[in-house]
């Protein structure tokens, strides 16, 4: 995989982080260590999105140690969507992937990505396919709960997409922009809406099958934001008719 000389780098890694001291730090070096051992270029943009805990202290221990680390601070604190975009804007890679800060998917499922990037716009990690592997698994409520609000998602908005809300999702670099310049949502319903943009946009979306380890540490409120969830699903279905992602 050749950079073109537009690109400063063949990989971009965006990485969301709010309040993430216990967990950032092995996620970044194994993300470093994968990329030690492939011949390409790659930076990793992490945007520390108003962290409260010690998140920004360990973020600045680790700039000698991994390679091409760029940390963006800002404060307070505006959502995963909203540090999802900041990461994308300041990205130099042909390819742009965001990942959680978890490591749920590991880095090492990129490899899954490559041979699909050159002809998709967008390629999308999925927990939901019969070749997936969730190694460790949600909760039974909480996997009934998101399987219920697949099934919304796809009847509304995205029909065929299994696994909208898996935060392991790459991007031709042009598609990305073009995708979050019109993205309005800051808060984790911004994964259904860049993929219902990019579906307005007529880009091809492949969604590959990936490993999956549940966190235990996980802040999802099944109840609570289902709710959310939805209506954000009906957001985006208003904002689709009225025009305003063109």
């Amino acid at each position: 995989m050749k950079t073109r000389e537009k690109y400063t780098y063949d990989v971009s890694v965006v990485i969301p982080a709010y309040n993430e001291e216990g967990r950032i730090g092995k996620t970044l070096k194994s993300i470093h260590g994968y990329f030690h051992g492939k011949s390409l270029t790659w930076q990793i943009i992490v945007v520390n999105d108003g962290s409260s805990d010690n998140t920004e202290k360990v973020l600045d221990t680790l700039r000698g140690e991994i390679t091409n680390l760029i940390v963006i601070s800002d404060s307070p604190n505006h959502g995963k969507g909203y540090a999802v975009k900041r990461g994308v804007e300041a990205s130099h890679g042909k390819y742009i992937l965001f990942a959680d800060a978890d490591n749920s998917t590991p880095i090492e499922e990129l490899e899954k990505f490559y041979p699909h990037l050159k002809d998709n716009k967008v390629v999308i990690g999925s927990r939901y396919l019969s070749e997936s592997n969730v190694v460790v698994r949600q909760p039974w409520h909480r996997a009934i709960i998101g399987r219920i609000g697949n099934m919304l998602i796809q009847f509304l908005l995205l029909e065929g997409v299994r696994d909208t809300q898996c935060g392991f999702k790459a991007f031709q670099h042009d598609a990305a922009r073009e995708i979050f310049s019109r993205m309005r949502m800051n808060g984790f319903g911004f994964d259904i809406e860049i993929l219902a943009i990019a579906r307005l946009l007529n880009f091809s979306i492949r969604e590959v099958p990936v490993s999956w380890y549940n966190s235990p540490e996980s802040r999802v409120r099944p109840v609570k934001d289902a709710f959310r969830t939805f209506g954000e699903v009906i957001h985006i279905k208003l904002n689709l008719l009225g025009s305003r992602y063109v």
